[in-house]
C-alpha cells in the first residue's frame, strides 16, 4: 500500500482502512467549515459574563457564610456568656474613692462598680458596696477590689489587698470572695477579710461560717474562729479567737514554718497539750493535715475533748473515712458539713466567660 492513500486518498487501499473508514463513515463531517474568527469572538462575549457570574455568585455565598457564622456566634454567646447584671452600688463614705479612673468626691451619689472594674480606696478613703439581694460590703481604707461577675446565683469578688467586712443575706453558696492566697465561700455568714501586700490574708467569722479554700486544702471557719492563709499553700488550720497565745503560735508555724521532723513533732504536742475543748475545732482539721504516724495522737485528744458520735470509729478516722469525719463535724455544733459538700464544686470553677 501506498501512503498517499491515507493523506489524498490515491494509491492501493488497505482493507483495514477501508474497514475502520466503514464503520466510521457515519461520524463524518459533511457541513461547512466554521469561520474560526467568530468562534472566537463568541467565546469572548460569552466568557465575560460567565466570569462575572462566578464572581457574584463567589462574593454572594461568601456573605451568606459570614451572616451565618455571625449568627452563630451570636446565639452561642446569648446562650453560655454569663448574665453579668447591672453591677454593684458603691457608696462613699469617706475621702475620695476611685472606680477605675474616676474619683468619688463628697457630692457623689451611689455609682455603679461593674463587671471587670475595680474600686480602690486610698489611705484616707473608704466605700460600702452592696446589691439588694446579696448583702452589702465595706471596704476599707487602702484596699482593692475587684467585681469578676455578677450572673444570677453567683457573685464574686476579687481582693486583691486591704480589709472587707462582708455582711451577706443572699442564699449559702452564692457569694465568693477571690484572694492571692484562697478563696473564701460565704454559707450565710458575716466575716471580715484581711489581704496584705504579699498575698497572705486572714478570715475572721462573727455570723454563720465561711468555706476557705485553695485546690484540695479546705478549712471551715465557724463564728468566732479565725484562719490565715498563705500564698502557694492555702488556708492554715482555723482556731477560736481565744485559743491561748502558745497554741495559735505552734499551729502557726505548724502551718506556714519549714520545720523538721523533730520540729514538727514538738509543735504538734504542743497544739495537743494545750488544747481545750473548744479547740476541738482545729484538732478536727488537723486530722486530715497529719501524716500517717501523727494522726492517733490526734485523734486520741480529739476524742477526749468532743466524743466521737456512734457510728464513728478510731479505724475509720485514721484512714480518713470521708463520711465518718464529717459525722464528728456534723456532732461539734457548728453547722451541717452538708452545705459544703453541696456547693462546692459550684463555687470552686470560675463561671463562664470570666477569668
Amino acid at each position: 500500500m501506498k501512503d498517499d492513500y491515507l493523506w489524498d486518498g490515491s494509491g492501493e487501499p488497505d482493507p483495514e482502512i477501508q474497514k475502520l473508514e466503514s464503520a466510521l463513515g457515519r461520524y463524518r463531517h459533511d457541513r461547512p467549515a466554521p469561520a474560526f474568527e467568530q468562534i472566537a469572538d463568541l467565546r469572548i462575549e460569552k466568557a465575560r459574563p460567565r466570569f462575572l457570574n462566578f464572581r457574584l455568585s463567589f462574593a454572594f455565598g461568601a456573605a451568606a457564610v459570614l451572616l451565618i457564622a455571625a449568627t452563630a456566634f451570636v446565639y452561642v454567646r446569648t446562650r453560655t456568656a454569663p448574665n453579668l447584671g447591672a453591677g454593684w452600688d458603691v457608696a462613699r463614705v469617706e475621702g475620695a474613692p476611685r472606680i477605675g479612673s474616676k474619683a468619688m468626691g463628697a457630692n457623689s451619689g451611689v455609682e455603679k462598680l461593674g463587671v471587670g472594674q475595680i474600686l480602690v480606696t486610698d489611705s484616707s478613703s473608704r466605700a460600702t458596696i452592696s446589691l439588694d439581694e446579696t448583702g452589702r460590703v465595706e471596704v476599707d481604707a487602702g484596699s482593692r477590689l475587684q467585681l469578676v461577675t455578677n450572673g444570677p446565683g453567683r457573685k464574686r469578688l476579687s481582693l486583691e489587698r486591704g480589709t472587707i467586712g462582708a455582711t451577706i443575706w443572699a442564699p449559702p453558696g452564692e457569694f465568693v470572695v477571690d484572694t492571692p492566697s484562697a478563696v473564701a465561700v460565704d454559707l450565710g455568714c458575716v466575716y471580715t477579710l484581711y489581704v496584705d501586700d504579699s498575698g497572705a490574708g486572714l478570715l475572721r467569722t462573727t455570723m454563720g461560717w465561711v468555706g476557705f479554700k485553695l485546690k484540695g486544702h479546705e478549712s471551715f471557719i465557724p463564728a468566732g474562729a479565725v484562719c490565715a492563709t498563705r500564698p502557694k499553700i492555702g488556708p492554715g488550720t482555723p482556731y477560736v479567737e481565744d485559743a491561748a497565745p502558745a497554741f495559735r503560735e505552734a499551729l502557726s508555724k505548724f502551718d506556714f514554718a519549714s520545720n523538721t521532723p523533730a520540729e514538727r513533732e514538738a509543735l504538734l504536742v504542743i497544739i495537743l497539750a494545750d488544747a481545750r475543748k473548744n479547740d476541738a475545732l482545729t484538732l478536727w482539721h488537723l486530722l486530715s493535715r497529719v501524716n500517717d504516724s501523727e494522726r492517733a495522737s490526734v485523734y486520741d485528744r480529739l476524742a477526749t475533748l468532743a466524743a466521737p458520735p456512734e457510728g464513728v470509729t478510731r479505724e475509720g478516722i485514721l484512714r480518713l473515712d470521708r463520711k465518718m469525719l464529717d459525722s464528728w463535724w456534723n456532732s461539734l455544733g457548728y453547722g451541717d458539713i452538708s452545705l459544703w459538700r453541696t456547693y462546692e464544686n459550684v463555687w470552686s470553677q470560675p463561671a463562664p466567660g470570666t477569668r
